[in-house]
Order: structure tokens, then sequence, then C-alpha cells
């Protein structure tokens, strides 16, 4: 069966996959207005719509395609459909859906989408699928530079200067690569790519580690779980993993940055 795609209308839109990561924000959109993108586009779907928008692995078959080369994804694996003014995902496929951290969507159950910047993971045996969705709630500027200049930045995400973005992307990757069970770097690792990518910068373990634990401290107050005193014993990479959650869920980093570690130019300042 080959799935008829809406026609571009003022309810329903095709994103074509040159419109990025939702990460980086949205285009002018009623507030409410559901947005879903896979690694070939996605979709926009405003309030009131009526509308259930499928994804899944077989192309033909889903409005929004996700794994598609993985035959442990579902032809259909899902949808998400308006109940009043809410979006609520419904997993029709065999494997989990994972939500920022570590709750999971098994399969037949569902679950109500945050109005934020949410990525979901297809918990698949050898790779986790992105299928990044975002509620708008207001207009949102398109990148980093441009949250710079606008009179307002996006409330959810954290600031971070070039440095610490970079260590904390190298400090992340595995996560951003979707790896499964991913846990973070070591800093003799972050240090080594660095001072590869960076052989000016004065890469060292400790110098890693010190940008981090900065960053840690900086959101501690408002946010639970990155200081020693609140993570039971042991430690091992609690706070560093629960960063890193942080800044994922609230999309501070995302997995486009990955392309700042194939060589894109950034300062070394600290």
């Amino acid at each position: 069966m080959v799935l008829a795609m809406p026609k571009r209308s003022n309810k329903v839109d095709i994103l074509p996959k040159e419109a990025g990561s939702l990460a980086h924000g949205l285009p002018p959109a009623q507030p409410g207005t559901l947005f879903v993108m896979g690694l070939n586009g996605g979709m926009s779907v405003a309030p009131g719509a009526r509308f259930d928008l499928l994804f899944g692995r077989c192309e033909p078959d889903v409005h929004v395609c996700v794994g598609g080369n993985d035959p442990h994804v579902s032809r259909r694996h899902g949808y998400i459909t308006a109940e009043g003014s809410r979006w609520i995902l419904h997993n029709t496929g065999r494997l989990a859906i994972r939500f920022p951290g570590s709750r999971l969507v098994l399969g037949g159950h569902r679950a109500e989408l945050p109005v934020a910047y949410t990525p979901l993971f297809i918990v698949a045996p050898r790779q986790e699928h992105l299928l990044e969705v975002r509620i708008a709630t207001k207009a949102a500027t398109r990148n980093r530079a441009e949250r710079h200049e606008a009179d307002t930045c996006d409330a959810d995400q954290w600031e971070l200067s070039d440095a610490e973005h970079l260590v904390l992307v190298c400090l992340s990757q595995r996560y951003l690569r979707q790896e499964p069970h991913p846990q973070p770097l070591t800093w003799a690792q972050v240090a080594d790519e660095l001072s590869r990518l960076q052989p000016g910068g004065r890469w060292t373990s400790k110098r890693a580690a010190h940008i981090v634990t900065d960053v840690r401290k900086r959101l501690s107050p408002k946010v639970y779980g990155l200081v020693e005193e609140e993570v039971p014993p042991p430690l091992g990479n609690t706070l560093n993993h629960n960063l890193i959650t942080e800044l994922l869920v609230t999309a501070t980093i995302a997995q486009s940055d990955l392309a700042l570690l194939d060589g894109a130019p950034r300062t070394s300042e600290s």
C-alpha cells in the first residue's frame, strides 16, 4: 500500500530535508503546531487538522521515514495524533520508543508529547533511530548566531561559550550518534580528539574536565543531579550523563553539532 501524501495547506505541510534539525528553531507557526522530522524530511501539522501523522521504516507507507535501512523498525512504527490541545504519541511497532533519558514507550502504549523540542529514539538492537518532534510555542530563531542577536532567546536552551559547546559535543558524541546505551567519553579521549581537531588548542584531560565541571556547577541551581551531593554513590559517569541528558532535552546540543568534530572551525578560548 502506498500512502497518499497530503497536499500543502494551511493545516498540513511538508518539510524538506534541507530544513535541517528542529533543534535549531522553527519557521513561523501557529502555537500548538506539530513538527516532525526524519532523515529525509518531515511534516508540520497545525492544531485542528484532524490528521494522524504516521512514521516508520517504509517511506511509501508513512508520512515521515525513520530507520529506513533497519529491518527491526516496523514499516509503520507509530503515529502522532491530536487529542484536544495535546499531541499524543502512539507506538504501534515492536521496538520501544525512548524519550530523552530512560523513559520508554513500549509497543501498544502511548504517551503525551511535551510542548517543547523532543528527540525520540526507536531502540533497535544495533542503533537508535532519531525522530525529531517539536511543538511550536512561539516564533523561534534558526541558529546559534541568530539567537545571540534576537531580542529574546529560546527559554529552554542553555547558553554555552564556544569552548564549552565544543567540549560537550565531543564528550556527548556517543549520545549524538545514537549508539545503544551510550556513555560519555573519558577525559583522555576528549583531550586526544580535540588536540587532533585543534593542534594549537593546548587541550588536556584536566582542561576538558574543568570546562565541563564549570558548566555543571553553573546549571546545578536549576537542574537536579549535577553535583555530588545530589547523587548516591558510586558516582561513575552519572554527573556527566545527567548533564548530557539535560543538554539534549533542551536542544542545547543536537545531532547536527557532530559537524564540529569533522573539522569545522571554532575558537579554542575558554
